[in-house]
């Protein structure tokens, strides 16, 4: 599984990868290979074992697509199920693909200096003199909550764009989201997408939402591409 987080201060996104030891079994020696490595072997990614999950990341520039594969001991391959998109290769099989989207830096604005104009005082006198108050309206920027679908195992970039544009914006309803709904989006965007289970999606949301990280990332540790 991959999951994604973008640099607030370069155009650089930091990719983990993630098996489970039910999907490769245990002391197995596991990398990520792709385009950022010319597929190399040696200098894969190797990802670490830890308890019943192996896990690795690294940091690649935005902008970009990434193809890539998981080998488990140099012999067997093995794709991301929550990958971005999927490239047929010439040897019958496809490669997983990660869509890193171009993020802009803003760079924190220069504070102008203002030059204070002194007036010199006048002698005449001013008759009636009247002051205007100029009331100012600030208007209230109404904010639509969102949350980052992408941390429920089994939801990718692309899965997540689909259910928010569905209405379902954040963990909350998420949680209160009915099978058949989120199995209609799926199937609404065609063959593969529907081939995702969405069974314990709301499970893992009603957890985020009330802050149970910690029971979230064990109950995550045990599942497989979300199911």
């Amino acid at each position: 599984m991959i999951k994604k987080q973008y640099s607030k201060k370069s155009p650089v996104c930091k990719l983990s990868f993630s098996l489970t030891t039910k999907q490769v079994g245990e002391n197995a020696d596991v990398r990520v290979v792709g385009q950022f490595n010319d597929w190399n072997w040696t200098n894969g990614l190797v990802l670490k074992a830890k308890k019943t999950v192996y896990t690795g990341s690294l940091e690649l520039a935005t902008g970009n697509a990434y193809e890539f594969r998981y080998l488990v001991n140099g012999q067997e391959w093995l794709n991301d199920e929550a990958a971005d998109s999927y490239v047929a290769t010439p040897y019958f099989s496809h490669n997983s693909v990660a869509v890193l989207e171009a993020i802009e830096i803003k760079k924190p604005a220069k504070t102008a200096k203002t030059k204070v104009a002194t007036k010199k005082p006048t002698t005449a006198k001013a008759k009636d003199v009247k002051t205007k108050k100029t009331a100012t309206k600030t208007t209230k920027k109404v904010v639509v909550k969102t949350d980052d679908l992408t941390k429920i195992e089994g939801i990718g970039p692309k899965i997540a764009g689909l259910l928010k544009a569905d209405g379902i914006k954040t963990f909350a309803d998420l949680g209160k989201a009915k099978q058949a709904q989120l199995k209609a989006v799926l199937a609404a965007a065609g063959p593969r997408f529907k081939m995702h289970k969405p069974t314990t999606w709301p499970k893992q949301a009603k957890l985020a939402a009330a802050g149970k990280w910690e029971v979230l990332a064990k109950l995550q540790d045990e599942l497989n591409g979300g199911v």
